[in-house]
């Protein structure tokens, strides 16, 4: 018993070992080069939280992942029977403290994760991603401020409308850079989901529904917009490239889309949180 106690302590201490090292190893490179490139990535301050988060948490994984796979493959190679035996090993009866501890560090990892993921989806990025229905339970200190643009949803397309220039409506998004944005994302006909990949932004669109989420841009450049919510035929077709210019360039697009859409505008109806168009012709 004190042989076999020895050779299962020697393999235990083999085992940490590899695992050290390879944790040492794997980590570092998970945060500093796995990492940077993990989505949705850093072009506004939610999607940066967010990646953080998702940087975070594979980082801590990762020593469980390789504690699994070390002893999976240890206890292929060093305890495979060999030669011709044909007789079964001894049955194992389990080991209370191995099972304890791994129980212990396993619950713990999770409450914390699901604590820390938490208060930074919420807290730190404000919910930006889910949307939080008409009457957002927390918003950011400059909510009063936000530039509102409405996403609305159809089959199959997105149009923006910006009730602070005249409620005009655009096939096309731009975003001025380091202003806080009130997406009210809602629909016409059926459930649609409005997907700002780069921003981190994902929310329902839902009629008869306000849907609320917030967004600062940080980084010029393009993002793409795609519905996924699966909502008819040619629901891969409802995908758009938005822009992420200065607040210059903002103002001259505004412009510009105000004077195209002059003669329009008028045809929109008012601005509406929702709207419940009533069809040209009716059936009967």
């Amino acid at each position: 018993m004190e042989i076999a106690g020895q050779r299962v302590s020697r393999h235990g201490v083999r085992i940490v070992v590899i695992w050290a090292v390879l944790t040492a190893i794997s980590v570092p490179l998970i945060i500093f080069v796995l990492g940077p490139h993990l989505p949705p990535g850093k072009m506004s301050a939610e999607a940066s939280d967010q990646t953080n988060a998702n940087t975070v948490m594979t980082a801590l994984l990762a020593p469980i992942i390789l504690i699994v796979v070390i002893n999976i493959v240890y206890s292929l190679v060093v305890f495979r029977a060999r030669g011709e035996a044909i007789e079964d090993g001894a049955p194992i009866h389990g080991h209370a403290p191995s099972v304890l501890i791994w129980i212990v560090l396993t619950s713990v990892t999770v409450l914390a994760l699901a604590g820390w993921g938490s208060y930074t989806l919420v807290q730190s990025a404000k919910g930006a991603g889910g949307g939080q229905g008409p009457s957002p339970a927390d918003v950011p200190k400059e909510a009063k401020t936000a530039l509102p643009i409405q996403v609305i949803g159809q089959q199959w397309a997105w149009t923006f409308r910006f009730p602070t220039y005249s409620a005009f409506e655009t096939r096309q998004l731009e975003l001025p850079v380091d202003k806080l944005v009130a997406f009210h994302v809602t629909s016409l006909d059926v459930t649609h989901s409005f997907w700002a990949y780069e921003l981190g932004v994902k929310a329902d669109a839902v009629p008869g529904v306000d849907n609320v989420a917030f967004v600062t841009p940080r980084k010029l450049g393009s993002f793409n917009i795609r519905c996924a919510e699966l909502c008819g035929l040619w629901h891969g077709h409802m995908a758009l490239h938005g822009q992420v210019v200065s607040v210059s360039d903002f103002n001259t697009w505004v412009a510009r889309e105000k004077s195209a859409n002059a003669q329009i505008i008028p045809d929109l109806g008012p601005y509406q949180r929702v709207y419940f168009p009533e069809p040209k012709h009716r059936a009967g």
